[in-house]
């Protein structure tokens, strides 16, 4: 219990180590790696999710003769279809996947708010952890699957919202160290994003859906047993203020505004990205079981195990635009943020134009197994352009006390995609699969030009800003 409640917060005497700094793994407080093994198995939790929500709704759950077993679902449904009309179930199953994921990305800024007011970021971490793995365990049974729903929205706001700021806390300003703990932190996202299709896919299609959720809700608990064990090298819960305490703060510049004035005039850009993104997570896979050639000789490889590529693409582009952006700095012909965030959308789309020609480069109507990998890894050299470096705008051009705020901006882009891709999924099953990515990648790729055109009006309303070193998210 005190461990949980941390400490109160007053600083040690000069040359007194505090309990949680004074141990170091590999050059990093040991908390750097509780934390980011805790959020390894977090993602392997979500992931393993995200690769199969929408197929196992499209295949099984939301069919005729098993759906009626769902509790509170025609509610649910008669909801939906108030705002859409009528849909299919695969569109009913992408919609609903929309709602799940969009949530799970607004959740996170209430769970920090509450973390930060209310409960403490440690318990407000152990909280969600357990609603998390309560939620993966309900999805083991069909009338709890709305409540499975709910508990894993409400499990990752309270999660998210509150384990990442700990790894900040660790060190002081100014410390270089901090930049690399990110580095170790976003590699152990991308790695579990790796692991989690490629295991609850096996299992999925070994033993069946619900042994694949299963696994998630043992790799949320895997976590959870991390993080408790490891409190001890976690930083303290910062000190709350009293509203007595509370100092007014002064108004922002001129240019402070317009700092903010450019990054919400980018803001439409980073929603189209990441309708483009989301689909990657949603229709896709639907997708990739109506027009992929997925045998290998007598194998049928797993549809969840080409999401895996997007955990492991980002590890092997990383290291090579970061090598080439200190190159290009040292001779200075390095491309500024906005360059960088135009080219990196126009590589999606690009990467996107593959699934809209597929099809047509394999026989029976069915493109070759090599073309899904091809757009992953095409793809994702757009994504390590955009996600991070979009991340590091919003940091860079906030004043420090908006900077919660800004980033809070960024997270609500990917929410409101989130929404217009669910609904956007319903136009899967009218259209040809060319008309519907070709759609997408226009969007994003269109969005990308649109910047380029933009920017030099963005460059004089805002300073010139340098990228920092962008980490896998």
């Amino acid at each position: 219990m005190s461990q949980l409640a941390g400490t109160d917060g007053v600083l040690p005497d000069a040359g007194v180590v505090p309990h949680h700094l004074r141990r170091e793994v590999l050059g990093h407080p040991a908390g750097v790696w509780v934390m980011a093994s805790t959020e390894f198995w977090d993602r392997v939790s979500f992931h393993g999710m995200q690769a199969m929500l929408t197929l196992y709704m499209a295949d099984e759950l939301l069919r005729p003769d098993r759906v009626g077993g769902v509790a509170g679902f025609g509610t649910y449904r008669r909801m939906i279809e108030t705002l859409t009309g009528p849909l299919s179930i695969e569109a009913l199953a992408v919609e609903i996947f929309g709602l799940y994921s969009a949530f799970t990305y607004l959740t996170p800024i209430m769970g920090g708010w509450l973390g930060d007011r209310v409960l403490s970021r440690r318990w407000a971490v152990v909280l969600g952890g357990l609603a998390m793995t309560a939620g993966h365990f309900a999805m083991a049974f069909d009338a709890t699957f709305l409540v499975a729903l709910v508990l894993l929205n409400v499990g990752a706001g309270l999660f998210r919202g509150n384990l990442s700021p700990q790894v900040r806390a660790l060190y002081a300003n100014g410390d270089p160290r901090a930049a690399d703990a990110f580095q170790i932190y976003y590699m152990m996202i991308n790695i579990g994003a790796f692991v989690a299709p490629l295991v609850t896919g096996a299992l999925a299609a070994a033993y069946g859906w619900h042994v694949g959720f299963g696994f998630a809700g043992v790799g949320m608990a895997l976590g959870l047993v991390v993080y408790v064990a490891g409190l001890s090298y976690l930083p303290p819960d910062p000190v709350r203020r009293g509203r007595g305490q509370r100092v007014p703060a002064p108004p922002l510049t001129r240019a402070e505004w317009r700092r903010i004035s450019a990054v919400l005039a980018i803001w439409p850009v980073n929603v189209a990205f990441w309708i483009a993104q989301t689909q990657i997570w949603n229709v896709y896979n639907l997708w990739v079981r109506d027009h992929v050639a997925l045998k290998l000789g007598t194998f049928s490889v797993p549809i969840p195990w080409f999401t895996a590529l997007d955990g492991i693409a980002p590890l092997v582009w990383t290291p090579m635009l970061l090598a080439l952006w200190s190159r290009q700095r040292v001779a200075g012909t390095e491309a500024d943020i906005l360059t960088k965030l135009a080219t990196g959308c126009m590589i999606f789309g690009g990467a996107t134009m593959i699934l809209a020609v597929g099809p047509w480069l394999g026989s029976g109507g069915r493109a070759p197994i090599g073309l899904p990998v091809a757009f992953h890894l095409l793809s994702n050299l757009g994504w390590c352009f955009v996600t991070p470096i979009m991340l590091a705008y919003h940091a860079d051009a906030a004043p420090d006390r908006w900077r919660g705020t800004m980033l809070g901006v960024n997270v609500l882009a990917i929410f409101v995609a989130q929404l217009i891709t669910g609904n956007m999924g319903g136009f899967y099953e009218s259209v040809s699969g060319f008309t519907f990515w070709s759609t997408t990648a226009a969007i994003v790729g269109g969005a990308g030009a649109a910047l380029l055109v933009v920017a030099p009006l963005l460059r004089r309303i805002s300073r010139p800003e340098s990228a920092p070193a962008p980490v896998p998210a």
